[in-house]
């Protein structure tokens, strides 16, 4: 089945008011038209040797003179706090790792009395296996915020 392939449709005025459309540009007269689903059409080609003008780089941002200042022991107490949730945090997760791992057993976990039902072992074997990962990926994010903290 064949599909159509939209593109730009030019609306032509000549010298004599006859209009017509078109799927080309054929002279100074020809608008554009603004077609839901219309392709525009491709940007004039670059000729060799020709240097387009480069446009300045933008100035780095800078800081407004009313934007509020935080002193250095304010600045040292909020790292700590920081700092210290973020401890606290990798602790419990850590927690939850060797938790996880414990359950997993090696990659056989003792089945449960509800797991009758092979697929529902290998179910929570593979949901095991996920819970590690992201556990330790969350271990590895977590020291390396708080190497990040000054």
């Amino acid at each position: 089945m064949a599909t159509a392939q939209a593109q730009q449709i030019y609306l032509c005025v000549d010298a004599g008011g006859h209009k017509e459309l078109t799927d080309t540009r054929k002279h100074a007269g020809c608008k554009p038209l603004d077609i839901p689903g219309a392709i525009p059409a491709p940007a004039p080609r670059r000729v060799e040797g020709a240097q387009r003008p480069r446009a300045p780089a933008p100035a780095p941002a800078a800081t407004p003179g009313d934007f509020p200042r935080v002193d250095s022991g304010e600045q040292k107490a909020r790292d700590n706090d920081r700092r210290q949730i973020l401890q606290d945090e990798l602790s419990g997760e850590q927690a939850r790792l060797t938790e996880l791992k414990r359950e997993f057993n090696g990659g056989e976990p003792e089945r449960r009395g509800d797991e009758r039902n092979y697929a529902k072992y290998q179910e929570r074997v593979a949901n095991l296996k996920d819970s590690i990962s992201r556990s330790e990926k969350n271990v590895e994010a977590l020291k390396r915020e708080i190497a990040n903290i000054r």
